[in-house]
């Protein structure tokens, strides 16, 4: 094409363009009108309907379907949510859940999953108050006073009934053990007491946040949100305009002949323009126009991805990650590190992910990065978290895909936002303990030292199955070698005191810090708590204290059943004095990971002899490993140094470090 046909097509086509933007109602207002899904309440701005509204309507995160009865339902992660009222005016809305609202007395309850809400769009009101649903449960084998907590049978076992009952409620260790079934958590409005089984029908409150749509409404607009990766950002649709900010109350409409000369005007001055660039452009390049196809360099273009594969894991581009998070929208935030941040998102294909961001002006991020592709997609085992993918090296930003966990952290629901009293009874943190050593134990078995190795670090799914993350700070060990010098890292409080002062890291290293772990499960307290006494700041001196001196009750949650049940008991006091082992200054007196397993496989099984022990899985497929019993418990163990608020401090006091020869 030549230049005088290329600037006659532009002065037809912009012209037609700038005419009909001119003369024509923004059709975004128009698709943006408020809809129903049949129960009469209108559904607008931050909400949409999908299929009848489109996305650009409401905020990202706030699409709704239409149930078959006329209500919009919410999908909140793992659950879909009746929508019975929204609160414009105060950012509230009523949702209560299905399955108990299409119940009846003469049916039974179908399972359902734990209320997932997050950090996200929406959060639950202040006055709701956390319900916990145990399935399975066997009426004749619970106490005569908690028959009234029976909501009906279970729908995956008719014979079984479904038993309900608050967080904070004294028999919820006596459900948990005595129901065989599921444990869910929900909740329900305070209304100070009253029928359970009706307030689980009317649901609960939930607060959601998104940008304020008042403004735009009270000039005549509609609201919306642009989310092209560019702009992103909250409109403002008017009737005669395009993403306004807002509209003016009183809009000065232009008249036919107004508006076409307008057009033309701004058609006319944009050719000239063009003109002159086109001008510009034949005197660069000689009077020729470039008709050959030209390709970017990839490293130019920071999405585009230059292979299908890194490492053997799939690549995502950095748009698509993007757009799975919301742009990383600080709402979707649900972890942070040292190394990054961590967002839930959604892919284009429906799954659940957690997005890792690593900081931007990190100098180590590329090592960080090839470090932890290249160890995760060595491992495979049921309680590590799984790798889903990357971006390249070439991308803007460095980013892991990870399978999304649910339920929160063991630090969340021992001392953290989840943590209420009996919520996780002793079988669950002894199965938590188990299956956390199982993890560790196929790390070191694989040549990783995992590094950081702490409570926030382990994830539960919906059954209270543990995930262990983050192995940014993992290093490959092979086995020839006895250690690996390093700078100190990880974690205040969880840290190897001999690693700290010698720089040699070794795999008795995540020993100590499970011993910590194991302290925080048996206690409930935390790792570090600058509120206790100087010498029981952290946890691993308070722990090492009270044990040497058998003051058990003094360290354990009275919540779990120490004083009430002699098992739990001795389960809790061994579980205790293998922390002791692992809590040792000296690295050869800790166990390895395997014996730790061991140990704790016997703990739980009740069976005291070591002939008796169970076969270690560490790899997660049946591969088993064999180890020597535990020295009996030192009566004057080597105290250990108190760990600095950050691994960067000096410690405390001279004396109370060991003499450690490094």
């Amino acid at each position: 094409m030549n230049s005088r046909s290329l600037i006659h097509s532009y002065i037809i086509c912009f012209s037609l363009l700038t005419t009909i933007t001119f003369s024509s109602v923004d059709p975004k207002f128009e698709a943006c009108k408020p809809k129903t899904c049949g129960n009469g309440q209108n559904i607008s701005f931050p909400f949409y309907i999908q299929g009848k509204q489109e996305p650009f309507c409401g905020y990202p995160g706030f699409e709704l379907t239409c149930a078959h009865n006329g209500f919009p339902i919410l999908n909140l992660i793992d659950t879909q949510y009746t929508i019975h009222k929204i609160f414009y005016t105060n950012h509230t809305l009523r949702v209560s859940n299905p399955v108990f609202s299409e119940s009846t007395t003469s049916s039974c309850i179908s399972p359902t999953q734990n209320l997932t809400v997050g950090k996200y769009r929406f959060r639950l009101a202040a006055n709701q108050k956390d319900m916990l649903l145990f399935y399975g449960c066997d009426l004749t084998s619970l106490p005569e006073g908690m028959q009234e907590h029976n909501i009906g049978c279970s729908a995956e076992n008719e014979t079984s009934s479904v038993v309900a009952l608050y967080r904070e409620d004294q028999d919820l260790s006596i459900a948990s053990k005595n129901c065989k079934g599921r444990m869910v958590n929900t909740s329900v409005e305070d209304e100070k007491g009253g029928n359970i089984k009706e307030a689980l029908r009317k649901g609960f409150v939930l607060d959601w946040n998104a940008s304020n749509c008042s403004e735009c409404t009270s000039s005549g607009g509609r609201c919306g949100f642009d989310t092209d990766p560019v702009t992103y950002a909250f409109r403002c649709y008017c009737p005669d305009r395009v993403h306004a900010a807002r509209c003016d109350p009183k809009p000065k409409r232009l008249s036919k002949a107004g508006k076409l000369g307008v057009g033309l005007g701004v058609g006319l001055l944009s050719i000239l323009i063009i003109g002159l660039l086109l001008l510009v452009y034949k005197r660069k390049h000689g009077g020729q126009f470039q008709t050959r196809n030209t390709y970017p360099n990839p490293t130019s273009n920071t999405d585009i991805e230059s292979d299908s594969a890194y490492f053997g894991v799939p690549l995502f581009s950095y748009k698509e990650l993007a757009e799975a998070t919301s742009h990383f929208d600080h709402d979707k935030q649900i972890g942070d590190g040292g190394f990054g941040t961590v967002y839930y998102g959604k892919l284009r294909d429906q799954r659940e992910v957690a997005v890792k961001h690593l900081y931007e002006h990190n100098y180590r991020r590329v090592e960080q990065f090839m470090n932890e592709v290249q160890i995760l997609t060595r491992l495979r085992h049921r309680n590590l978290v799984s790798l889903y993918g990357c971006t390249s090296r070439h991308s803007r930003e460095l980013l892991l895909v990870y399978e999304y966990i649910p339920n929160g952290t063991v630090a969340c629901h021992l001392h953290g936002e989840l943590a209420k009293p009996g919520l996780l009874p002793w079988s669950i943190r002894i199965k938590i303990a188990i299956e956390t050593a199982n993890a560790l134990a196929y790390l070191h078995a694989s040549e990783i030292i995992h590094r950081d190795v702490k409570t926030s670090n382990i994830l539960l799914d919906n059954s209270f199955c543990v995930k262990v993350a983050d192995f940014g700070l993992s290093r490959l060990f092979p086995n020839d070698v006895t250690h690996v010098s390093t700078a100190p890292q990880g974690t205040a409080g969880y840290v190897d005191p001999e690693y700290y002062q010698c720089y040699q890291l070794t795999n008795k290293s995540d020993v100590f810090s499970f011993g910590v772990v194991l302290i925080e499960l048996i206690s409930s307290k935390p790792a570090v708590d600058t509120n206790r006494l100087k010498d029981e700041i952290n946890l691993s001196n308070l722990a090492i204290k009270k044990i040497q001196e058998k003051e058990f009750s003094e360290l354990v949650d009275p919540d779990i059943g120490f004083d009430s049940d002699n098992e739990i008991k001795r389960m809790i006091v061994s579980v205790a004095e293998l922390a002791f082992r692992c809590l040792q200054g000296d690295k050869e007196l800790r166990p390895s990971m395997d014996e730790v397993l061991e140990v704790l496989r016997r703990i739980e099984s009740g069976k005291d002899e070591p002939e008796h022990l169970e076969e270690a899985d560490v790899h997660g497929s049946g591969v088993s490993s064999h180890s020597n019993v535990y020295p009996p418990l030192p009566t004057s163990p080597e105290k250990i140094p108190s760990s600095p608020i950050t691994v960067t401090d000096s410690w405390e006091s001279k004396s109370t470090t060991p003499s450690v020869s490094c």
